[in-house]
């Protein structure tokens, strides 16, 4: 099979994506209007009969003073990844991003590599053998995704340095996700840990009340956040950011993002945004306050993110980035410890991939970015 890449009408990469069960929320056409620093492109690969079998949201960042730009793919392109032949896929794509003035490629293959059950995670985690994730016996493992790295590596294309953590890439290498597909509510509820549960309960004999916000809530949304920001040490994006990705994602569809606050006796206390793409659900960003933790805003807002997950017809929800750390004394194993409570799986993705078309240049680039 011969494939034809040609650029695409955004109606046509929305129509592919809401053809399949799943695919990346930064892989959907309004993502480009999230991001409205960067120029972007809808690609698309056809078969020989004319039919659109791949999308790929492309963002272009330009080097500052010259005219040539890093491509980026973020958690994409969406294509057949497990085909043997590869480099039909990738080696148009190349060429078409090369003369559209790119001096490297990144994407990121929705590929899962590896699964390890929430229990496997408990017991690597008492028993204190493994300071890694990956350093434990996975439940779970796709033998094609190694295929699919070793085709990538023989074409030239370089992994990025996962940073010791799985942190390294621009998105996460790890993830946390509860399976909701052929499960009940009681039995999703039964797979949480026991200080999960104990806490959801608390949380409504509190009185705590969890409602699906709007526009207009963003703000308090956003003052949550910045308190958590200050807390967590790291820099808070503007409410306008927040307010860009509302108008961009619900214009497209008005379920593609949600917003969640828990308020306690009329206080705002926690909030969650969410995103909806077929069967696949993401938590997107948390905040909460620095009192009043005791009544459990978050495991409840959680709880009503899954529930209404589960009533949209969602088969996965999706926690997002983890540290791989199993090591109790590590700043980010409180990622994993809370995640792990809702008794779903860690997954190991392929990572992030980059292809220097102009080694000089994507050299540059990197050393800039150490440095930062």
């Amino acid at each position: 099979m011969s494939l034809r890449l040609r650029t695409i009408s955004r109606k046509e990469h929305l129509a592919f994506i809401e053809s399949r069960p799943s695919a990346s929320h930064m892989q959907v056409p309004s993502w480009a209007d999230v991001k409205a620093e960067w120029r972007s492109e809808s690609l698309g690969w056809f078969d020989p009969a004319g039919e659109l079998v791949g999308a790929g949201l492309v963002l272009y960042r330009q080097l500052p003073k010259v005219k040539r730009y890093l491509a980026y793919l973020p958690e994409g392109p969406v294509i057949d990844w497990f085909d043997r032949d590869l480099e039909q896929w990738l080696e148009p794509m190349l060429a078409h991003l090369k003369s559209q003035g790119a001096f490297s490629v990144k994407m990121g293959p929705p590929v899962v590599v590896r699964r390890w059950e929430a229990s496997t995670i408990k017991e690597a985690i008492a028993s204190k053998e493994a300071k890694r994730l990956r350093d434990v016996e996975p439940d779970w493992y796709e033998p094609r995704a190694f295929e699919v790295a070793d085709r990538l590596r023989k074409a030239g294309w370089l992994q990025g340095e996962d940073g010791g953590a799985g942190f390294g890439d621009v998105q996460p290498r790890y993830v946390f996700q509860v399976p909701l597909a052929g499960r009940s509510l009681d039995d999703i509820q039964k797979g949480f840990n026991q200080l999960w549960r104990r806490n959801i309960k608390k949380a409504e004999k509190s009185g705590v009340e969890v409602v699906q916000g709007g526009y207009d809530d963003l703000a308090v949304f956003h003052q949550l956040y910045v308190v958590t920001a200050e807390r967590d040490h790291f820099t808070p994006r503007p409410l306008a950011y927040f307010q860009r990705m509302w108008k961009a994602l619900t214009d497209e569809d008005p379920n593609r993002m949600r917003l969640y606050i828990a308020y306690h006796e009329g206080e705002p206390l926690a909030a969650t945004t969410m995103l909806v793409v077929g069967e696949h659900v993401w938590y997107s960003y948390g905040a909460s306050a620095n009192h009043k933790r005791e009544v459990k805003p978050s495991n409840a807002v959680q709880w009503r993110m899954i529930r209404d997950s589960y009533a949209l017809g969602a088969g996965l929800y999706d926690l997002r980035g983890i540290s791989d750390t199993l090591d109790e004394d590590d700043h980010l194993f409180g990622l994993i410890q809370f995640k792990v409570g809702t008794g779903g799986q860690a997954a190991e993705y392929l990572g992030e991939w980059d292809f220097p078309l102009n080694k000089l240049l994507h050299k540059a680039l990197d050393l800039y970015m150490s440095r930062r």
